[in-house]
């Protein structure tokens, strides 16, 4: 086994252009660009080139390129079309191509094509790996793209051994270019093929293999299997449909206390869903339980970068003293303020022991800098101070959402199309949400309710996750769990535009992608395993009624069981706790009209908790859904 070649497809390519580096046209050092290097190096370029950054954002730039070489596509096979934005593009990545090749640069994309080219253009090269290589094995062959299987071919040459092993109905990085296809035209590409089908599974009971193989056989294309175990048929599935995500989130960690309660691991535990913005409800009411938990590769909700910069400009506007949150987000979006700018601005601050914004009026007054990073300073500090002045009087979710909007950050990541864009956008949309259903707690009454909530996010954020050998709860989206397996698994927000994703639900491959998705979601559970959705779910900033996903309903009925907490039944009876009950039994049930000083009349929807943690939900007719905490409400029924 000691000569055999083991690694990734990227490892290997590195492996043969350093061995081949004059055949490649590469000098003999050189360097690999990570995608954080290449992003910035991208970024670098524009700025070279003069090209606006805000119509030609460097993110978008950097997924075209990749793209196409991850199809097999240099820039001067693409075709100038006349289409303003496409020709920019092209222009743009003929440029980087330059650029690279005068610095000896290669990225991850660059690795895959320039190894494939230099087999496929150099015979000698070629001859010698058809004759190094007699058998070629590939595992995970459902992720490969459109380069990495015209990797295999080319190195296989006419003898054909090639022994791969994949699963189509795991094929679930569609987004990340990978091509269900190739596993889907193996047989057809190798007719001699045999396919060996490995059907019996040594993780899930029967019952959720039987209802995954159902769910799965609505695909189309499959090459079809079914598996099975000769273990336990196992429990059923559990499916809970939960009043709104709050109730939802209340019922999985329920039935994880209850879990622990019996002797179990709490890391035996998953909470999956399809979107990060949903961990955040969870993360809420986990740090309430003190229920140690951990985002699987992943960072907690207010630890991610973008609500990281949306909570500095809110504390900007706050105080404008503020020069960490002044220095990260002066130039986010990127408005021509750059290192150096900053580097001048600090050595104003350090000499005359003055915040960075004040060094900036210093600036402005001494001219230090370019006109042009004058110009970008002076306009950032009067997009502040209007905003600062725009948001007075605006209830909490208002002030956000404004801020949102009128900083670009919003603006940022709608231009940008790549899925990671997607979920920061999302992220910044849930962070609305938790404005609008932010309630202070007794000892931040005095606050303002901004000073209040950034104070809250503060703390959220500086409690630490659990480190990965602590026993604790794992949250992660579907995407993260594939390969994993959980006795107990939750998988969360199963509603049709959610899960289903909304851009999915109109196109039939991405439907499949998003049908083989739950599949894999639902076979990481080994005995047990919960589904649920809500009936009503306020996320990305909006409160809507939900409909079960249509992947619930292709799930056999005998193989689930249908659940309510204990409880559930109170939900028509009296709300009352001796912790706010007054001398007259003041007391609500669910559907009553109540009347609140600040936020007007609504009808209470919901409620969880006891005694001094009693809250209620109560949807307002002007300020929609609120979390109440009953004990400093003050709510009078109508």
């Amino acid at each position: 086994l000691g000569g055999m070649w083991v690694g990734t497809f990227h490892g290997l390519a590195h492996r043969l252009l350093r061995a081949h580096w004059q055949e490649a046209g590469l000098p003999q050092a050189f360097q690999i660009l990570d995608s954080d290097d290449q992003f910035r190096f991208i970024k670098r370029l524009i700025r070279t080139m003069e090209i606006d950054e805000a119509r030609w954002p460097p993110r978008q730039v950097q997924w075209f390129i990749n793209h196409n070489k991850d199809e097999g596509q240099r820039s001067a096979h693409l075709e100038l079309t006349g289409d303003h934005y496409q020709d920019h593009m092209i222009e743009i990545y003929a440029a980087y191509e330059q650029a690279c090749n005068r610095s000896g640069l290669v990225d991850f994309a660059e690795l895959l094509l320039r190894a494939l080219e230099l087999i496929r253009d150099n015979a000698s090269v070629q001859e010698h790996y058809h004759l190094r290589f007699a058998h070629i094995l590939v595992d995970e062959f459902q992720d490969t793209n459109a380069i990495q299987y015209a990797w295999i071919r080319l190195l296989a040459g006419a003898s054909g051994n090639v022994f791969v092993v994949g699963d189509d109905d795991q094929s679930i990085y569609g987004w990340r270019g990978a091509r269900i296809e190739n596993i889907q035209r193996f047989s057809k590409d190798y007719s001699a093929a045999k396919t060996i089908r490995l059907e019996q599974n040594y993780r899930s009971t029967s019952t959720i293999l039987t209802a995954a193989n159902t769910l799965i056989a609505n695909n189309t294309g499959r090459l079809g299997k079914d598996l099975w175990t000769a273990g336990d048929q196992g429990e059923p599935i559990r499916l809970y449909a939960a009043y709104n995500e709050h109730d939802e989130a209340a019922f999985v960690l329920g039935r994880i206390s209850d879990w622990v309660d019996q002797g179990n691991l709490r890391s035996e535990t998953a909470i999956l869903y399809r979107s990060n913005a949903q961990s955040r409800v969870f993360e809420e009411k986990l740090m309430a339980m003190a229920m140690p938990y951990r985002v699987y590769g992943g960072l907690r909700f207010f630890e991610r970068a973008e609500i990281k910069d949306a909570l500095s400009y809110l504390r900007l506007l706050q105080n404008q003293q503020d020069d960490a949150a002044f220095e990260r987000i002066v130039n986010v979006p990127t408005r021509g303020i750059g290192d150096r700018s900053l580097v001048v601005l600090r050595g104003l601050a350090r000499e005359r022991s003055i915040s960075m914004w004040d060094a900036c009026l210093v600036a402005l007054d001494e001219k230090p800098l370019a006109a042009r990073a004058l110009n970008a300073l002076s306009a950032f500090q009067a997009m502040i101070r209007s905003m600062a002045q725009q948001i007075e009087g605006l209830l909490l979710h208002e002030q956000v959402e404004h801020v949102l909007e009128g900083s670009g950050l919003l603006a940022l990541h709608q231009r940008d199309k790549s899925e990671k864009a997607e979920s920061r956008l999302e992220n910044l949309q849930e962070l609305i949400t938790a404005a609008r259903g932010y309630e202070p707690g007794e000892e931040q009454q005095d606050m303002a309710p901004l000073d209040s909530f950034l104070a809250h996010a503060a703390l959220e954020a500086g409690e630490n996750q659990a480190d990965a050998w602590e026993d604790c709860v794992q949250l992660m989206t579907l995407h993260s769990a594939k390969g994993l397996e959980f006795p107990l698994v939750f998988m969360c927000g199963l509603e049709e535009g959610l899960f289903p994703h909304q851009r999915s639900v109109e196109d039939m491959e991405k439907l499949e992608e998003e049908r083989r998705l739950c599949y894999v979601g639902m076979t990481r559970a080994m005995s047990q395993l919960y589904m649920s959705y809500a009936e009503s779910r306020r996320l990305h900033g909006t409160e809507k009624l939900a409909f079960a996903s249509r992947f619930l309903k292709e799930l056999p009925a005998e193989q689930i069981e249908e659940v309510r907490p204990v409880g559930t039944a109170q939900r028509a009876q009296t709300l009352s706790s001796p912790a706010w009950q007054d001398d007259e039994a003041q007391d609500f049930t669910l559907g009553d009209r109540v009347m609140h000083g600040k936020f007007g009349e609504g009808v209470v929807l919901n409620y969880e908790g006891q005694g001094n943690h009693a809250r209620v939900q109560v949807q307002f007719e002007y300020e929609g859904s609120k979390w109440l905490v009953l004990a400093y409400a003050n709510l009078e029924r109508i």
